[in-house]
């Protein structure tokens, strides 16, 4: 077990994933441009909304780098208001 961790990249071994809550009500383009705003964020590994649920973000980040809190403030620094609902 030990030597799979081992062998996993560095963000999969790091990696948390969250949720969060986006209160605006964005179209997909303004979807698509928060997507790749999070995504050159230094210490987030990827960020996806829903399907079905288009004010919730699955949010993924190296717990190394950045906390659940850095998380809120990067959509911060997007104008977006943003809650965290929790850890996946």
């Amino acid at each position: 077990m030990e030597n799979a961790v081992q062998q996993m990249p560095i963000d999969a071994k790091n990696a948390v994933e969250v949720v969060v809550y986006v209160k605006a009500d964005l179209g997909e383009d303004q979807r698509n441009l928060v997507i790749s705003a999070l995504e050159k964020t230094d210490g987030i590994i990827g960020a996806e909304f829903c399907t079905l649920r288009n004010h919730l973000m699955l949010t993924k980040y190296n717990k190394d780098i950045f906390s659940s809190q850095d998380v809120l403030k990067s959509f911060d620094s997007l104008k977006l208001e943003a809650k965290l609902i929790g850890p996946i």
